[in-house]
């Protein structure tokens, strides 16, 4: 094995900041494949099997339906570029620490057209579609206020309208009880096929361009498809059983596994107030349940990610979930995670012992 250090890289002369502004850009990966090549040699880069120290950076949600002004969920931040400015610093960052990355790994929330998260899942007492940015609760659906779309049942249940709403009231009855969230309906996002689903342009460049030069896969974790839960966090959905005692979901075992088994986990990505939340909330809870000590390998990139907010037209906000994400994050730095920045050298990071 070689010694890894924190030797920063140039960037690559294919980069393009701009890029990270523009909706429609992805890279050739045959082209990028070659530069790799060349670039690897230059810079005198070893693979990633080589490495020592298991650096892994975890990309969470960085895709184009969160990361533009033109997809349907854009994670504008209060500044209002919130996204598309902290993906090409997440690029930026890949690029000058690439020889000290071993894995990169992606997440993908992925959706299709009726999830209990989007509007068209449910009408109200005049069947009438919901609309987006509301909560949903028990008590809405006691009340008939909400309901489950009658047109769903027949392929998620075998037309079975009853054991569907009883799961619906219990699905939102779970989530009042753990007081993590309330149902929220987004617009549709992240549909599996749309160009909303693709992983931001430069953030793909990157990441690729890593998996060239270092010789390791370009990992992804998939999220999201079950339609009678929400999945915000990487590691599990919101809900894991029916109403019946059956098991609705599964914890991610796996990829929790491949986390604590790392050296040091860098997360950044979308968005900060709900999906990077929510997973670093569940990883949080492992740690605590296995060795609260292993939190000081955790570092979150705190100027890759922004927070979800709804501007009202007026020039303020509908809806503004900052605060959420800013308590989020002094909890997790109190839990003993370090709150860093992309532009820090990697040398400069507490308790990153790469040598």
């Amino acid at each position: 094995m070689t010694k890894t250090t924190a030797k920063e890289l140039p960037l690559p002369g294919f980069y393009n900041a701009n890029h990270a502004a523009e909706y429609g850009y992805g890279p050739n990966a045959g082209k990028l494949q070659q530069e790799a090549g060349a670039w690897k040699a230059a810079q005198g880069v070893k693979v990633s099997a080589t490495d020592r120290f298991n650096l892994h950076l975890l990309l969470i949600d960085v895709q184009k339906d969160f990361c533009f002004p033109d997809g349907s969920l854009y994670v504008a931040g209060r500044s209002g570029r919130g996204a598309i400015d902290d993906n090409r610093r997440i690029a930026e960052f890949i690029y000058r620490n690439l020889g000290t990355l071993t894995n990169v790994t992606a997440t993908l929330d992925t959706h299709f057209a009726y999830q209990i998260f989007f509007p068209s899942f449910w009408v109200d007492q005049d069947d009438q579609p919901l609309q987006p940015y509301r909560e949903v609760t028990r008590e809405q659906i006691e009340r008939g206020q909400a309901r489950p779309n009658p047109a769903v049942a027949k392929w998620l249940c075998g037309g079975n309208y009853p054991w569907l709403l009883k799961q619906v009231k219990f699905y939102c009855e779970e989530l009042e009880r753990a007081g993590k969230y309330t149902l929220y309906l987004w617009p549709p996002h992240c549909l599996l096929g749309s160009d909303g689903h693709a992983l931001a342009g430069v953030v793909q460049e990157a990441r690729l361009f890593h998996s060239f030069a270092r010789g390791v896969q370009s990992w992804a974790e998939v999220k999201g498809g079950n339609p009678l839960t929400e999945n915000y966090s990487v590691l599990r959905p919101e809900v894991l059983m029916r109403h019946d005692g059956q098991p609705l979901a599964q914890r991610n075992t796996q990829f929790l596994k491949t986390l604590l088994t790392s050296d040091a986990v860098v997360i950044g990505g979308q968005a900060a107030s709900h999906c990077v939340k929510s997973s670093i909330d569940d990883l949080l809870g492992e740690i605590v349940a296995q060795d609260a000590a292993l939190a000081r390998k955790v570092y979150l990139l705190t100027d890759c990610m922004s927070s979800v907010t709804v501007p009202d037209g007026k020039g303020g906000f509908a809806a503004d979930f900052t605060p959420q994400a800013d308590a989020a994050l002094k909890r997790f730095a109190d839990a003993g995670m370090h709150l860093v920045k992309s532009t820090d050298p990697l040398a400069s990071w507490p308790d990153l012992h790469l040598a």
